[in-house]
């Protein structure tokens, strides 16, 4: 059932109990004023009674001469009757009683020594004709009221979901090719200017993963075309002509440093997509972030001796965290590899250790210009992508960073200067119970 039929549903029921209140209502109030009257008429005519009756010469009852004449001008006779209290009849005013239901009134009296009862009546007809008369009318006011409400509550319905419809339609039309359009908001402040914009703020979001998607599968496809590029050219370029036995040594051994970079090419896609798919579940342990810092330094120690680096680690006392310790080691290996990777030969590196589980991983290589280093954390984001390329990397590694720390509830930052070397900087949350398990 349509929102619409709903309100109107809704609306014709309360509508339905106010009008049934108020015929309720109104029945009650009448019925009470037209027995109030009647009851009035009756002590009237009691009082009328009491003057009408007198004793005859013969010691009976009989109406005053003159009194009916007089009372019947003013008024409708009445009809009385007097009895004994053994309800022997003595007097009565007319041969018949009213037709009808009646409503009686009696009291005791005394005339001349002799005790009676007095009791007038009359017809309960013009009460229950009037009553009839009002349930008629409101037996046909009600669902008369009730129809009209509806086709009122439908019709307003219909005018306040209109534009509702309209973004309905208009939301509609917008697909994943046409995420650029946004819903217009003409009333910011109300329910609909509100809704308006929520839908454009999610239209905003699914926009920029649209986007990060398509670029994000278009660097994974040049990434990937790139060593496979490669190896089929050292395949065809080796098989072209017959060789030595050396020759062929050497291309498969640049076929295998192809296939290496595809192979990390591919676990760094999948660390990725585990990610971004929330299927990675972290296995919290009590480490300390100085013996992890030193355990990478000596892993990558061999790197930075091909390269006549000096790699130094500073920690000075042990940092205890909880975090998952392959996880986070993957992201202070990125950060070495790169720093190992991109510095000059004999340029010093040096990994430090400090109080509130800050660790850095300082060198003196090239620097990052300005303009780069608010994207330096994207995906295949590169500062010289030949350069890079060339070295073996995947564009993933600083991504993949960012990602370990921050699922620590961590913060990973750059400073750099062009020239003078690049300084990332990892923060986590110490273990507050210290060194205890």
């Amino acid at each position: 059932m349509s929102l619409r039929a709903r309100l109107t549903l809704v609306n014709a029921g309360a509508m339905t109990v106010i009008l049934a209140l108020y015929a309720a209502g109104t029945w009650t109030f009448l019925e009470h004023r037209l027995s109030a009257a009647l009851d009035r008429q009756l002590h009237e005519d009691y009082e009328l009674a009491e003057r009408m009756i007198e004793r005859s010469p013969g010691g009976g009852l009989r109406l005053r001469p003159g009194e009916t004449g007089h009372h019947e001008e003013a008024h409708e006779a009445p009809f009385f009757e007097v009895r004994t209290p053994a309800e022997d009849l003595l007097l009565q005013s007319a041969p018949r009683k009213p037709a009808g239901r009646l409503r009686t009134y009696e009291r005791p009296h005394r005339i001349g020594g002799t005790d009676m009862v007095i009791r007038v009546a009359r017809s309960e007809e013009p009460l229950l004709l009037e009553l009839r008369e009002l349930a008629l009318v409101l037996g046909f006011a009600l669902p008369v009221g009730v129809g009209i409400s509806s086709l009122g509550g439908y019709a307003l319905a219909r005018r306040a979901l209109a534009p509702v419809d309209a973004l309905t339609e208009q939301a509609r039309s917008i697909s994943a090719d046409r995420l650029s359009e946004r819903l217009p908001v003409r009333n910011p402040g109300d329910e609909l200017g509100r809704l308006a914009t929520v839908f454009n703020d999610a239209f905003g979001r699914l926009e920029r993963s649209f986007e990060q998607l398509r670029r994000f599968t278009a660097d994974a496809s040049h990434e990937l075309r790139t060593p496979l590029a490669a190896l089929r050219s050292i395949g065809e370029v080796a098989l072209n002509a017959p060789r030595d036995a050396q020759a062929y040594r050497d291309a498969i051994g640049s076929m295998l440093e192809e296939v290496a970079r595809l192979n990390r090419l591919v676990e760094s896609l999948l660390t990725l997509a585990r990610a971004d798919g929330g299927q990675v579940r972290l296995n919290l342990e009590l480490l300390d972030l100085t013996e992890l810092a030193r355990e990478v330094t000596s892993h990558l120690g061999v790197l930075a001796e091909e390269k006549r680096q000096a790699l130094t680690v500073e920690a000075p006392r042990p940092v205890p965290i909880r975090a998952d310790r392959a996880i986070l080691r993957q992201a202070v290996v990125n950060l070495l590899h790169n720093a190992i990777r991109y510095s000059p030969e004999g340029t010093p590196i040096r990994v430090s250790v400090g109080d509130g589980a800050v660790l850095e991983v300082a060198d003196r290589g090239p620097g990052i210009p300005p303009e780069h280093l608010g994207r330096i954390f994207d995906r295949f984001y590169r500062v010289d992508a030949g350069r890079s390329r060339d070295e073996g990397g995947t564009g993933l590694g600083l991504s993949i960073a960012r990602w370990a720390v921050e699922i620590h509830g961590g913060t990973i930052e750059v400073e750099s200067i062009v020239g003078e070397g690049s300084r990332f900087r990892i923060r986590l949350a110490a273990d507050p119970k210290g060194g205890t398990a």
